[in-house]
């Protein structure tokens, strides 16, 4: 009995003593984690030039970047104002206005410091050298989102950005323009049905008919005949975005995204949703395609026929190749990639033409000289200059 008695002591000594253990162990990867691995990236970083703000327990520049935008938000802009910048990112703009001109700072996102260029030859440098400057993946969240090219490092991102490439190429965007004329074609004829019910003139809240109008480009350039479905995808992906934004603007705490709340629930529904759809929709173009199927001029087309003859130069070998699963997440680039920058870059292109009207005459001005009443094509296109509809092609392009 003794024995026993001795043998439960130090089975429990033993127990106590693991718990013990487990808790320092955690203790020191907390406190690693929100103090002592931020303030020893600090010190390093201002060793290097950069200056910031001195990091702040747990949410680093977090507080003061939200309330920043908080006020920006509460005001109008005027449309002849030129501070763009401190109104859109205000705690960015003047963190680079304080330090240095900005060339070399940095900010903090909770205990993870973001590093701030804006020097030309350190920017080229970072852009050329992928290899050695590795993506961060701190919020598992965006996976939900993007987990294509974007997001890849390495070999994996050569591999995809070489099958992705042919979509791109010139010859194969100027198949997309009658999908382009058409969708801008109903957003105009739109905006004409509300002028002509006004009798003569009527104020338009431009922005919702470029979101529109962008991801149905999108949809019909990307998907074709399935365009629709693609449509779809892209109010999925808006409403994930939103949510996303909300998770991005706190501090994320690591192992919350298992955490049954009601967000986290909205946002894996949507992931499997939109995971669903595209699923269905590549089966079906790969099931055509074994059957004969002439491969179609959209951009899911073009890219699983260059996937498919990555695979075939290397011996069927599909390693070399990229699997369903690789080529569901481009397909949600497509979206992400296109949809918000172009609905942006245009609203402020109409912004740029209201208020320089000389320039809106002499661009409207050319487009009628080259086209007339005709639909635009791409040899037109590439005759505009003072539009440089060219140079944007291009940047699509890359």
């Amino acid at each position: 009995m003794e024995k026993i008695n001795e043998s439960s002591g130090a089975i429990g000594c033993g127990i106590i003593g693991v718990v013990l253990l487990s808790l320092i162990w955690g203790s020191w990867r907390i406190l690693n984690w929100v103090w002592l691995r931020p303030k020893k990236l600090e010190s390093c970083l201002r060793k290097q030039g950069l200056n910031g703000n001195s990091y702040k327990l747990f949410f680093g520049d977090l507080k003061e970047s939200s309330a920043m935008d908080k006020e920006a938000s509460s005001t109008r802009i005027s449309i002849s104002d030129d501070a763009v910048p401190s109104r859109v990112l205000p705690f960015l703009h003047t963190q680079i206005s304080n330090y240095v001109a900005g060339k070399k700072s940095f900010t903090w996102f909770g205990p993870i410091p973001s590093v701030n260029i804006v020097d030309p030859e350190l920017v080229k440098e970072v852009l050329s050298k992928n290899f050695n400057y590795q993506k961060t993946k701190s919020n598992p969240f965006v996976k939900l989102l993007d987990n294509g090219l974007t997001s890849l490092d390495g070999e994996q991102w050569a591999k995809h950005r070489k099958i992705i490439n042919p979509a791109f190429h010139m010859e194969k965007l100027k198949h997309m323009v009658p999908a382009f004329y058409l969708c801008c074609s109903e957003m105009i004829n739109k905006w004409e049905n509300n002028i002509a019910s006004t009798e003569g003139s009527c104020e338009v809240d431009v922005w919702p008919y470029l979101q529109t109008l962008t991801s149905d480009v999108i949809s019909r350039a990307a998907f074709g005949s399935n365009y629709e479905d693609g449509r779809k995808i892209f109010k999925l992906q808006k409403e994930l975005i939103a949510l996303i934004i909300q998770t991005a603007s706190t501090v994320y705490i690591p192992g919350a995204r298992f955490l049954p709340t009601k967000r986290n629930r909205r946002m894996k529904e949507i992931g499997k949703e939109i995971h669903a759809t595209l699923s269905v929709i590549i089966n079906k173009r790969m099931k055509a395609m074994k059957e004969g199927e002439t491969s179609k001029d959209d951009l899911l087309g073009i890219l699983l026929e260059s996937n498919l003859r990555e695979i075939e130069q290397h011996g069927n070998n599909r390693k070399d190749g990229m699997a369903i699963e690789e080529v569901i997440e481009e397909c949600k680039l497509f979206y992400i990639a296109g949809q918000e920058s172009t609905s942006v870059l245009l609203v402020w292109t109409m912004i740029l033409l209201s208020r320089h009207q000389n320039w809106q005459q002499r661009a409207r001005e050319e487009v009628l000289q080259v086209f007339g009443n005709h639909k635009p094509n791409f040899d037109g296109l590439n005759r505009l200059k003072i539009s440089k509809v060219q140079q944007t092609l291009e940047i699509f392009a890359r």
